[in-house]
């Protein structure tokens, strides 16, 4: 009796995965030269589209892509930006995280993102990793490094931007918001609004930016003869502002105005205001904050605050460590725009 017999056919496997093809292998499958294989995928090589097909074709086959860090490494370029951020969670740092991110993804760069956690003390961690990978340019978005670190990655020919720092270190470029203009302008704006028991809520943090805020605002009130109630504490943070607001409007002398030091805080002495006392906002209290969040827009809030000016800080960063700038002219101070909205009275509605 004859017995079925059922044959098994098997590929050969591959010595090795097909992503780790080489040049000279799609070289030798599309029948061309190695130099060719080169310039098919350098932009504006001289190549017959002929022998630019084939080369796809082959390297599609096999599974094969450039390395593009190889290739930098060779001209000390390793088209790495790393974005050192803390805080990574507050609505205004994602934001600008993401709009930065993509900019220079779309010119081209590798972007590394390194979360310094909450505490600006990891930032000096992070700037250390960066020497490892051999970073073209470093953007510090919050926190502050040490000059020891600092100077290591500059005389390791990295490009160093700090961002809303007010310490310039010889050989970094400062990028920085306009805080003293806008927090005078928010002291103008209430006190011309009839408001005359001002308040400040700000965090514990005391950064450079909080606290250049807090100082012009604090300034510009008393050179109208106005003394400014201070909050103080916690982080820079939604439950900072409803602690802050809460325990201002509950004491003896409530503020009519207060101006929070970022919208988050903002937020939370707003919800402080109408949902624990019963205030009008604005009539019985004004509130002011600064960031202009996607929060800040929303119907429930809709503050008057100082927009950040993500996309010209974005635009500048790309031309910095993208394009390059001439040197004396790289540190920028950017304005911070007024946003008026409805938790400020008019000057005429305060009167009435």
């Amino acid at each position: 009796m004859q017995r079925d017999r059922t044959i098994l056919t098997t590929k050969p496997k591959p010595s090795r995965p097909t992503a780790f093809a080489s040049a000279q292998e799609v070289a030798r499958l599309a029948g061309v030269s190695r130099s060719a294989v080169s310039r098919a995928f350098t932009p504006g090589a001289s190549i017959s589209e002929d022998t630019r097909a084939k080369v796809e074709a082959a390297a599609a086959e096999l599974g094969y892509h450039v390395n593009h860090l190889a290739r930098g490494l060779m001209r000390h370029q390793s088209g790495i930006v790393c974005l050192i951020v803390a805080d990574i969670h507050t609505p205004y740092l994602s934001r600008l995280l993401d709009s930065l991110s993509r900019a220079l993804q779309e010119a081209g760069k590798v972007v590394m993102v390194l979360n310094a956690g909450r505490s600006s003390r990891n930032v000096d961690g992070a700037l250390r990793q960066t020497l490892n990978y051999r970073a073209d340019a470093t953007v510090v978005l919050s926190g502050t490094p040490y000059r020891r670190i600092a100077q290591s990655c500059l005389d390791s020919g990295q490009r160093l931007v700090l961002l809303n720092r007010d310490d310039h270190l010889l050989g970094t470029v400062n990028l920085s918001v306009d805080n003293a203009r806008a927090a005078r302008m928010a002291a103008t704006l209430l006190l011309r609004a009839g408001y005359r028991r001002l308040a400040l809520v700000t965090s514990a943090i005391g950064t450079p930016s909080l606290s250049a805020r807090r100082r012009h605002f604090l300034e510009a009130a008393r050179e109208q003869g106005v003394e400014v109630r201070v909050w103080e504490g916690g982080a820079t943070a939604y439950e900072s502002g409803l602690q802050g607001g809460t325990e201002l409007l509950a004491s003896d002398a409530p503020p009519d105005a207060v101006f929070a030091v970022t919208d988050l805080l903002a937020c939370g002495v707003l919800d402080a205001a109408r949902h624990r006392f019963g205030r009008r906002v604005p009539e019985e209290v004004g509130v002011i904050g600064f960031d202009d969040i996607e929060q800040a827009g929303w119907a429930s809030y809709d503050l008057t605050t100082f927009a950040q000016p993500v996309a010209a800080i974005t635009d500048w960063t790309v031309r910095l460590v993208a394009d390059g700038v001439e040197e004396g002219t790289r540190d920028r101070v950017f304005e911070a725009s007024l946003v008026w909205r409805s938790t400020v009275a008019r000057a005429t509605e305060r009167a009435a």
